[in-house]
């Protein structure tokens, strides 16, 4: 098969031909006004079409609607995410989503999952919306747990290096090739440079997990935008973060070390109301936004990952192939998602999104999403 369009990374015609994996990549002539991107990526999504990825017993046929809803938004590989909870329904969860991978047909748009917790901050801020009781120290042995529950599938694990366990703990799971990310975190200057030091490479949406008022310098967010060893990932709803915050974030860290995700939770892609996640009660909000309930505390995200695109080119301002590229290439180096890394070439999985694209607007509409050489969304 083939297709062709305008690479959205490089802003010249080009023409894939693919199977399951893509066999070749050569100039193309300007016959089609469409785009065409390596699918995009998303690192951290913990529910979506009020289906909740927390939820040890949630339906497969749930999962794979679910899976429906975010491929449309031009997404080809995501760590459905589980957060902090009791240790058995964590691992439950876990172990649901990983059959839910092996033995749905849309099963291998899950590339892998993303534990954000237990293992975090407790105090309020930078604990975020993570039920307190269940936060922890860092415990190997669970970590082995959740591997088991997975088949060795556990991508990236968020944790806080306050813990006095964590720069061993951070050792010896990037020893197994995962992820260490420090997010939800009220660490200090030498606590971060000592994760940093032990292989931790990512930091989990900075700017958020915070306390409402700190210390003006030195600080934790300081300290990860300036640590060029860390990768960051920032939720572009204009909610989470405000325009300013969010271009002084990206000049300091350079677009090559930032990552758009969306931390969606079971509200995206669905109507206003009450939702879960995990143990707890959400309302997605008129304006879109999602509370723990009964409070103003944002408890994830309603943000689609094109909707997302879109806000990094109206927020910060950047061209159509930056913000592509950190919703594609660099997601793939900072979740070490394999064969993902170089943007559309040959012997790559045949992963990619064909868009249009309004650059008055600075708006996208998703035409077609392909996983492995096989379409799974046309519009």
């Amino acid at each position: 098969m083939n297709c062709s369009g305008i690479d959205a990374l490089t802003g010249l015609p080009v023409e894939i031909e693919f199977g399951a994996t893509i066999t070749r990549v050569a100039p193309g002539s300007l016959q089609s006004d469409e785009y065409v991107a390596p699918g995009f990526i998303d690192i951290q999504v913990n529910g979506f079409a009020g289906v909740d990825y927390n939820q040890p017993d949630v339906a497969h046929d749930e999962i794979a609607r679910s899976i429906r809803a975010v491929v449309a938004t031009g997404v080809t590989r995501f760590y459905p995410t589980v957060i902090t909870g009791a240790p058995g329904d964590m691992e439950s969860a876990l172990r649901n989503l990983a059959r839910a991978k092996d033995s749905l047909a849309q099963g291998g748009a899950m590339d892998g999952f993303h534990v954000e917790g237990p293992h975090i901050g407790i105090d309020d801020g930078p604990r975020g919306a993570h039920p307190k009781r269940w936060v922890r120290r860092p415990d190997f042995g669970e970590f082995r747990r959740w591997q088991d529950a997975t088949a060795k599938r556990i991508r990236i694990v968020t944790l806080s290096p306050e813990w006095p366990e964590a720069p061993r703990y951070i050792e010896r799971i990037v020893a197994e090739g995962v992820v260490a990310s420090i997010g939800h975190t009220s660490a200090s200057s030498e606590q971060i440079a000592d994760a940093v030091s032990a292989g931790a490479s990512l930091s989990t949406h900075l700017g958020n997990g915070a306390h409402a008022v700190m210390r003006r310098h030195p600080n934790y967010i300081f300290d990860q935008l300036a640590e060029d060893r860390l990768m960051a990932d920032f939720i572009v709803d204009g909610i989470h973060l405000g325009a300013n915050f969010l271009k002084a974030a990206l000049r300091a860290k350079g677009i090559e070390r930032s990552v758009l995700v969306t931390d969606a939770s079971a509200p995206a892609g669905a109507a206003p109301g009450r939702y879960y996640l995990g143990e707890q009660a959400v309302d997605l909000t008129p304006d879109h936004r999602v509370v723990l309930a009964g409070t103003d505390k944002l408890a994830g995200s309603a943000l689609r990952m094109d909707r997302g695109v879109e806000n990094l080119m109206r927020m910060a301002g950047l061209p159509l192939a930056d913000a592509v590229r950190m919703a594609t290439v660099n997601a793939a180096r900072a979740g070490k998602v394999p064969g993902r890394t170089n943007g559309l070439a040959a012997g790559d999985r045949a992963d990619f999104v064909q868009f249009r694209w309004d650059e008055e607007a600075r708006a996208i509409q998703v035409t077609a999403t392909w996983i492995s050489g096989r379409r799974v969304y046309s519009n």
